[in-house]
This record gives C-alpha cells, sequence and structure tokens, in this order.
C-alpha cells in the first residue's frame, strides 16, 4: 500500500481545528471496513479460512469481530486497506470486488472522514449453499 503515513501507534490524529485533534483507533477503522463490505450483496464472509472459524467461536459467544479480515493503514488524511473476502456462488467476482471496494471507500469518507488512498479486494473463497445444507436430494424419477 502506497501513499499513507503509518503513526507510530495504532492511532490517526487528524486535525479539525486550531483548538484540539481528533483521534480514531486503527480498530475503529477496521470495524467501519468491515460492516460496509459485509453489507455488499453477494459477500458470506470475511478473512480466511482459519479466522472465520476463530470467528465463528466468538461469534457463537456474542463477541463477533468486526474487523475480521481486515487489514488498514491510517494516516492523517489517508487510508488504505486489505479486504478478505468469500464470495456467494455465482455472483461475478470481479464485480463484486468493485462493489466491495465503492462501498468501503464511501464509507472510509463518510463514516471516518478520511480520504480512501488504496483499497485491495482478496476473494479467498467461495460459498455454495448447497454445500453446507442436510437435505435429501430431490428424486430424479418417480
Amino acid at each position: 500500500m502506497t501513499d499513507v503515513t503509518r503513526t507510530a501507534t495504532p492511532t490517526t490524529t487528524v486535525s479539525t481545528s486550531s483548538s484540539g485533534t481528533n483521534t480514531i483507533a486503527e480498530g475503529v477503522v477496521e470495524k467501519v471496513v468491515g460492516i460496509a463490505a459485509r453489507e455488499v450483496p453477494g459477500v458470506h464472509d470475511l478473512g480466511k479460512g482459519a479466522t472465520r472459524a476463530i470467528g465463528a467461536l466468538r461469534t457463537a459467544i456474542n463477541q463477533q469481530d468486526r474487523g475480521q479480515g481486515v487489514s488498514v493503514e491510517v494516516g492523517e488524511k489517508q487510508v488504505a486497506a486489505d479486504i478478505v473476502i468469500v464470495a456467494e456462488y455465482p455472483v461475478a467476482l470481479q464485480t463484486l470486488s468493485d462493489e466491495v471496494r465503492r462501498a468501503v471507500a464511501e464509507a472510509i469518507t463518510t463514516v471516518v472522514g478520511l480520504q480512501a488512498t488504496e483499497i485491495n479486494v482478496r476473494v479467498d473463497d467461495v460459498f455454495i449453499p448447497s454445500d453446507d445444507t442436510d437435505e435429501e436430494p430431490e428424486a430424479r424419477v418417480l
């Protein structure tokens, strides 16, 4: 990722006036990005296999990690993000990636108030709903 000034701690300070500053933690930006990505139709989940397994356990105890599958670099005025998604079959993967990128850029601008300089979307897996159902297959003949 380029053009992002990284701070020494996982926070960024954004000056709003001569009378003070606002500080936004990287974890907050990760959550905003994660929520925006999950809201895009066709996104089943975020993160790689092991991350999703841990996320499922956290969700089971009502401790969902909304930043799961998201990595951000936050500067004073800009944000770069890497997002790993699991797509639902049979969505068009390039279109889905573009829609995730657009939704995340909009969320970074409107919610966080910073400029999205780079948003990388990696499709790590495809979720096929029929793989998770326990239904009996329909008879082919009567």
